[in-house]
């Protein structure tokens, strides 16, 4: 995982400037252990940084999914978009449609969808963002279904 200087580092290594809105929400992303909107993501932000502003939080977000840093998806058709630190596609989520937990779940699903969208229809694929909705096993058990 990437730390607050090893942020720094990276993007003067890249050619960005080191600011200090950069690095709150990069500390932010990385401290929430799970998915935040860009609102919640400011509303923390302003909590340590009160002079940070949604633009700057949403330009440094922008910065960071282009530096393949953090990533931003879609768990559900009225949810807003979410935002976390960066990582495989082979981490897909599981979205449960009663309690709203996210859960990452790792598998071998999308390298065979990778697979299968190259050999049967000759397409590269960039990124794949599989989000699987159901219920899950605590909402279960709690139902007694």
């Amino acid at each position: 995982m990437v730390d607050e200087q090893d942020i720094a580092e990276l993007l003067r290594e890249r050619g960005h400037r080191v600011t200090r809105p950069r690095r709150a929400v990069w500390d932010v992303l990385r401290r929430a252990g799970g998915h935040l909107t860009a609102e919640e993501i400011a509303e923390r932000v302003h909590g340590d940084q009160p002079g940070v502003n949604l633009a700057s939080v949403y330009r440094s977000l922008a910065l960071f999914s282009e530096l393949s840093l953090a990533r931003e998806s879609r768990l559900g058709d009225a949810e807003a978009s979410r935002w976390e630190l960066a990582h495989p596609d082979e981490h897909f989520h599981l979205v449960c449609q009663r309690c709203g937990d996210v859960d990452h779940h790792v598998g071998t699903v999308v390298a065979e969808v990778r697979e299968h969208l190259r050999r049967g229809h000759g397409f590269l694929t960039d990124d794949i963002e599989l989000t699987v909705t159901g219920t899950c096993a605590d909402c279960i058990a709690a139902t007694g279904a």
